[in-house]
C-alpha cells in the first residue's frame, strides 16, 4: 500500500525548515559517469533534495546550489526534446537532464532565481508560471537577503586620463549577482590601454577585467603567447539579471565576475594568471641613529667672583696703630682683571705691611742696645746678673 503524498510531504518538512519551490521527476549522474540515474527532486530553498522516488520519506542526496557557480545548457532549446544542464559546483559538475523542454525551463528558471535573487529573462513559461515563480522568489528574498557589491577599486596613478568617450561605470547593486568581491585584475580602463599595459609588463600577467564600451557590460583582454609570438584577444562579457553570460561560440554562463575569470584560467590550463602590479619591498633593516646628547647647562661656564679678605694688621703697641702710612717706592705687578680701586687699595696696603715691618725691625734693634748697655752698667754697678735677667725679659716682653 503506498503512502499518500501528503503524508510523505509532512515528514519531509519535519527533516528541514526550508519551503519548497518546485518538484519533480528528473535525471542526474555525474560529468565522468556515463549513465542518468532518476530521481525525485525537491528544490527546497537554495538546496536541491533527491530522492529515490516521490514516496521517499529521507532524501538519497543533496546538491547545495549556493555554491552554484555557472549552469550551462548543453543542447540548444528544442520543443519536446530532452533538456540537460551542466552545474559547475565548489568541488564537482553535476548534469541535470529533463524528459522535455518545458520542463527543464521551469526548473531552469527556480534555480537561477533561488541562486541569483532575480527572475532571470527571456524564460519561456506561462503567466502562471511566472506568478509562482514570482512569489518563490519573494519567500527566498525574505529567507535570504542579497549580498551587496563593494565599491570599484581607483584606477591606476600611471594609466593616462579617460578619453573623450568616457566608459560606462559597473552597473549598480544588483541582488541577481551573488559575488562578493570584483577581481584583483578589474581595471576601469579602454581595450587600447588593457593591451598597453599587457604589452608593456608582461611578468605582472596575463588577464585584465574591463567595463566594455556597451553599457553595463564588460570585457576582458588577455595576453597569450603563440608558436608565432604573443596575441592579444578580447572577449565580451554581457551583464544579464540570472548572471554573466560569457559569449563564445557556445555561451557560458556563471553568475559573477569572479567567475568568469576563474573559468579563462581554466580553459587556459592556468598558463595565464591575473593581471597585478608587483609592489617594491625593503630587503634591508637600518638601525636608526642614536639621539644626540642635550646639554642642559650654559655653553660658557659663569665666573664666580672670589672673595678678597685685605690681611689684619697685629700692632705690639698702640703707637704702632697710630703712626700713618707712608708710601715707598717699590714695584708691583697689577693684575689686568682687577678694577683700578681695588688694586690702588691693595697697593696702600702692601706698603702699610712694608712700614710696620720696618718699624718693627727697628725697635727690635732698640730693644737689643738697651740690653747691651743695662749688661754693662750692671757690671760697672756690682748687680747681680739674675736681676739683669729679669730686667731683660720684662724689655722682651714690652
Amino acid at each position: 500500500m503506498s503512502v499518500p503524498a501528503r503524508v510523505v510531504h509532512k515528514r519531509r518538512a519535519t527533516i528541514t525548515d526550508l519551503p519548497l519551490y518546485y518538484s519533480g521527476q528528473l535525471l542526474k549522474k555525474l560529468t565522468k559517469e556515463k549513465d542518468f540515474k532518476k530521481y525525485y527532486g525537491e528544490l527546497r530553498g537554495a538546496t536541491l533534495f533527491l530522492y529515490k522516488d516521490d514516496t521517499q520519506d529521507t532524501y538519497t542526496e543533496k546538491l547545495d546550489l549556493e555554491k552554484l557557480k555557472s549552469m550551462k545548457l548543453e543542447s540548444p532549446y528544442q520543443r519536446k526534446a530532452p533538456t540537460i544542464f551542466t552545474l559547475t559546483l565548489d568541488t564537482e559538475e553535476v548534469q541535470l537532464k529533463m524528459d522535455n523542454s518545458d520542463t527543464g525551463e521551469e526548473w531552469r528558471g527556480y534555480i537561477l532565481t533561488v541562486v541569483n535573487k532575480k527572475i532571470p529573462r527571456k524564460l519561456q513559461l506561462l503567466p502562471g508560471q511566472m506568478l509562482l515563480l514570482q512569489e518563490a522568489l519573494d519567500q527566498e528574498r525574505k529567507r535570504k537577503p542579497p549580498i551587496a557589491r563593494p565599491p570599484l577599486p581607483p584606477r591606476p596613478s600611471f594609466l593616462p586620463s579617460p578619453s573623450a568617450s568616457p566608459i560606462p561605470p559597473l552597473p549598480k547593486d544588483k541582488p541577481g549577482h551573488s559575488a562578493p568581491d570584483i577581481p584583483v585584475c578589474f581595471y576601469s580602463v579602454t581595450r587600447q590601454e588593457a593591451e598597453q599595459m599587457l604589452e608593456a609588463n608582461p611578468e605582472y600577467g596575463g588577464i585584465i577585467l574591463r567595463p566594455s564600451t556597451l553599457a553595463n557590460n564588460y570585457a576582458l583582454t588577455l595576453r597569450q603567447l603563440t608558436p608565432s609570438g604573443p596575441v592579444m584577444k578580447n572577449y565580451r562579457v554581457a551583464s544579464t539579471n540570472s548572471g554573466f553570460v560569457i559569449e563564445l561560440d557556445t555561451a557560458v554562463m556563471v553568475s559573477s565576475l569572479n567567475d568568469v575569470l576563474k573559468y579563462f584560467l581554466e580553459k587556459t590550463e592556468y598558463r595565464l594568471h591575473p593581471y597585478m602590479p608587483s609592489q617594491p619591498y625593503d630587503t634591508c633593516i637600518n638601525a636608526s641613529p642614536a639621539p644626540k646628547c642635550v646639554n642642559i647647562t650654559s655653553p660658557t661656564p659663569k665666573t664666580v667672583p672670589k672673595a678678597q679678605v685685605a690681611p689684619t694688621l697685629r700692632s705690639q703697641n698702640k703707637e704702632e696703630l697710630l703712626l700713618p702710612p707712608t708710601k715707598e717706592d717699590g714695584e708691583y705687578v697689577i693684575p689686568d682683571d682687577q678694577c683700578p680701586d681695588h688694586n690702588l687699595r691693595l697697593v696702600q696696603l702692601d706698603g702699610e705691611l712694608r712700614d710696620v715691618l720696618k718699624f718693627r725691625r727697628e725697635n727690635l734693634y732698640t730693644a737689643s742696645d738697651k740690653e747691651e748697655i743695662t749688661t754693662y752698667e750692671n757690671q760697672t754697678t756690682g748687680k747681680s746678673p739674675s736681676c739683669t735677667v729679669q730686667w731683660a725679659t720684662r724689655n722682651a716682653a714690652e
